[in-house]
Formats: C-alpha cells, structure tokens, sequence
C-alpha cells in the first residue's frame, strides 16, 4: 500500500466521498474543482493508499426493529495478548456488536452493541458477561443519541495538506 501524499483536492475528494459516497464521478469532480478522469484516478489512489477503506449504505436500524443500542465497558481477568485475541474474535463473530474497541483506563474493551428488544438486550450482555476471561461488565443503555457522526473531520487546510 502506497502511502499519498494529500493535497487540497485530495482533501476535497475525501470530505466529499465522506458526505456522500453515493454521487457520480462528474459530480465528485466538479466539487473537488478538477476533470472526471484525473478525479478518478485519484480516488484510485486514495483507495489503493488504504485512506478509502470501502463504501456503506447509513441504516436506520430502528426501521428494522433495532430498538435498542448500549454500551458495555468490558474488563478482562488476564491481558495476555492470546485472551485479548481471543476475546476480540469472540466479539467479531457477534453481529450486535457492532464496534469492539481495545482502552486504556476503566477497562479492557468498549462495544457498542445493538439489539432488537430489551430481552435481547439483557441476553446479549449476559452472553458478554459470560465470555471466558470476562471479569466485569458494565452496560450504559442509550437513551437518545443528539449526535452521530461517521467517519473524521477532514479540513482543506490539515497538517498533510499542500498545495494542488
């Protein structure tokens, strides 16, 4: 993977993809302020560089019963780099859970875990509860999310940026 170096229109591109990965190669060009095919070739590169790592529809989960979204703040019983592996690929292979992160400070993992109902909800964080090496478990229920943004913030004038 070659790492680019990101310019202005770089920048652009991916603030833009970020929106709205949906929109045209024409339309991603002209707000980017350059052609189609150069515009394209540069996605390419964004996307063999490893900055674009893939392309999702945002679900409103409700719409689909997933009534209910939580947090578990999760601590081990042993660091060993073997359970917190195996930890991590027992979380992968849970589709509720949708994000697994590794913290320092307060525990070992954060989930954010998604479920259909509270009796879902209850089951799942029982099941984490379970897991092997898990010593403590502890749920925060989301009662209403006022932001959710995907992605980063990406500004023209970032650290990488230079000039087109």
């Amino acid at each position: 993977m070659q790492r680019v170096k990101l310019d202005l229109i770089d920048r652009r591109i991916l603030r833009e993809l970020q929106d709205d990965g949906r929109m045209t190669n024409v339309q991603l060009s002209q707000r980017a302020g350059i052609s189609a095919p150069p515009c394209l070739r540069r996605v390419r590169a964004l996307e063999d560089a490893g900055y674009i790592k893939g392309y999702h529809a945002d679900i409103d989960g409700s719409l689909l019963d997933y009534k209910e979204m939580f947090f578990a703040l999760v601590g081990l019983n042993s660091q060993a780099q073997n359970v917190l592996q195996d930890f991590e690929t027992q979380m992968d292979a849970w589709s509720e859970v949708r994000e697994c992160h590794m913290i320092r400070g307060g525990g070992d993992f954060l989930l954010k875990v998604v479920a259909r109902d509270k009796d879902q909800r209850d089951s799942l964080t029982m099941g984490i509860t379970e897991a092997p090496h898990v010593s403590t478990v502890t749920t925060f229920e989301t009662i209403r999310t006022a932001k959710n943004l995907s992605g980063i913030p990406i500004d023209e004038d970032g650290p990488e940026a230079d000039a087109p």
